[in-house]
């Protein structure tokens, strides 16, 4: 099973994930920020990556410390539970439309991280929610998850279309890169010999 476990605790919050990388999309997510919620549950659904994840943090400053902290962990469950990599198609893309937004991602299971992010929110706020928050969390997933990560608009008017469309093609595109391919025989997916 690739599966893991990581709790991370700061004076700035207090974050537990779980996750299966063989799952079904099964979620029960709660942060204590609705709409990052929602965002969590659709990377879920998508990837077919089972994630549990509960955070608390100081949201009389704001959402951010919990949110990027959520990043963090569930990057580093994403490397735990990928192990050595032995077999993973290890790069994943996919173009998403909804409704007026289109978004696309390209990722990378390379251990280099780096994110590419050519979005902008044409609101800061989605409801009570800060769309700079989106890009933080994917600077953190990418840093600690070793991904090189691609996100990138190609059109929309809508900031909680383009978020959800964001979250979605980075799941579709992570759920192409972890599957095991039954070509490799459990061989890495690399010719340096090390990922």
């Amino acid at each position: 099973m690739r599966t893991a476990s990581i709790t991370r605790k700061t004076a700035e919050t207090a974050i537990e994930v779980e996750i299966n990388l063989d799952g079904t999309g099964v979620y029960r997510n709660h942060t204590g920020v609705g709409f990052f919620d929602h965002m969590l549950d659709q990377l879920s659904r998508h990837s077919l990556i089972d994630m549990t994840i509960t955070a608390k943090g100081d949201y009389h400053i704001d959402d951010h410390h919990t949110v990027e902290d959520t990043g963090i962990a569930l990057g580093q469950a994403l490397v735990k539970a990928l192990g050595d990599k032995a077999g993973i198609r290890r790069y994943g893309h996919f173009a998403l439309a909804m409704d007026d937004t289109q978004m696309a991602c390209a990722l990378d299971l390379s251990a280099r991280p780096y994110l590419v992010w050519n979005v902008e929110f044409p609101t800061q706020k989605i409801g009570t929610f800060d769309t700079e928050l989106v890009r933080e969390f994917f600077q953190a997933l990418a840093t600690n998850g070793g991904i090189t990560l691609h996100i990138d608009k190609v059109h929309g008017i809508n900031s909680h279309h383009i978020a959800e469309a964001g979250f979605k093609a980075v799941a579709r595109a992570l759920r192409m890169a972890v599957e095991i391919d039954p070509r490799m025989a459990g061989a890495l997916p690399s010719t340096k010999g090390a990922l």
